[in-house]
């Protein structure tokens, strides 16, 4: 059990830290960042939503106050890094790293946060 909460504080460490990171970026570093989404052919007005999103992602995982936006926070980082790997893969600019180790990430942080913590329990069920 020990070194299952270890597995899942250090990957959850690197997923919050990685989200954090890029979401500082979006919003201190806009024309850097600008550069980035046209030269990858995504939507410049998509930087400060997803700025956003990916701080409260990272608050719903480690706050664990709602399971419900916690699952939807995984799958959204998830979405995220696997959109962003195909992108860097499509334009070849040899920037995929960071989209790998967010993936393995976020799956060992998922998987892990079921096993430290219980399954995730059906929100909308009858009592």
């Amino acid at each position: 059990m020990k070194t299952d909460k270890i597995i899942y504080w250090i990957s959850t460490g690197i997923l919050s830290a990685l989200f954090m990171f890029s979401s500082m970026m979006y919003i201190f570093n806009y024309p850097r960042i600008e550069g980035f989404f046209i030269n990858l052919g995504f939507p410049i007005w998509i930087i400060y939503p997803l700025a956003i999103l990916k701080t409260f992602g990272v608050l719903a995982i480690l706050t664990k106050k709602n399971n419900f936006l916690k699952e939807l926070a995984y799958a959204g980082f998830l979405f995220d890094v696997i959109l962003a790997l195909s992108a860097h893969i499509m334009v070849n600019d040899r920037e995929f790293m960071p989209s790998v180790i967010a993936i393995i990430a976020t799956i060992l942080s998922w998987i892990y946060d079921r096993k430290v913590f219980g399954k995730y329990t059906q929100t909308f069920t009858k009592s």
